[in-house]
Order: structure tokens, then C-alpha cells, then sequence
């Protein structure tokens, strides 16, 4: 990021651009540039396959109370321990 912006600056620079102008570029590609890294990592995650634990946890909120007997909620409770 801080080498675009310093692709900009030396643009504007070299372009004869005033010290506004110049500062106005570099907000805008920094707004562009926050942006785009935004919108990519939204997609990353978007599109990123459940891991086995995710698996496991959205078949565990599935499982109704009534689903379960007695006895497995104590050896469930008794794993959790050890």
C-alpha cells in the first residue's frame, strides 16, 4: 500500500500537480486500495469450505434435547471432563 502511494505521489509530483491535488490522489487511492482488501477478504471467507469443527458444531445445534437420552448427556458430560 505504502509503495502505491508513493507511485502517486511521485506521479503527481512529476505531473506538476499542486500539494492539494497531490493529497486529494493519495486519499483517494488509499480509500480504493482499504476498499478492494475489504472486499477481498469478504470473499476469502465467503467462499471458505466448513472445517470438520464447523461440521460438528451446526450438527450439535441440529440435535434437539428430546434427540438425546439420559445417558449420553452424562457420558457426553463425562468426556468433556477428562
Amino acid at each position: 500500500m505504502l509503495f502505491a502511494l508513493a507511485i502517486v505521489v511521485a506521479w503527481s509530483w512529476l505531473g506538476g500537480a499542486s500539494l492539494g491535488t497531490t493529497l486529494l490522489r493519495v486519499i483517494i487511492c488509499a480509500v480504493v486500495i482499504q476498499a478492494g482488501y475489504f472486499v477481498l477478504v469478504y470473499a476469502m471467507i465467503a467462499r471458505s469450505a466448513p472445517t470438520p469443527a464447523d461440521r460438528l458444531r451446526e450438527a450439535e445445534r441440529k440435535l434437539s434435547p428430546t434427540d438425546v437420552t439420559e445417558g449420553e448427556k452424562l457420558s457426553n458430560a463425562r468426556r468433556s471432563l477428562h
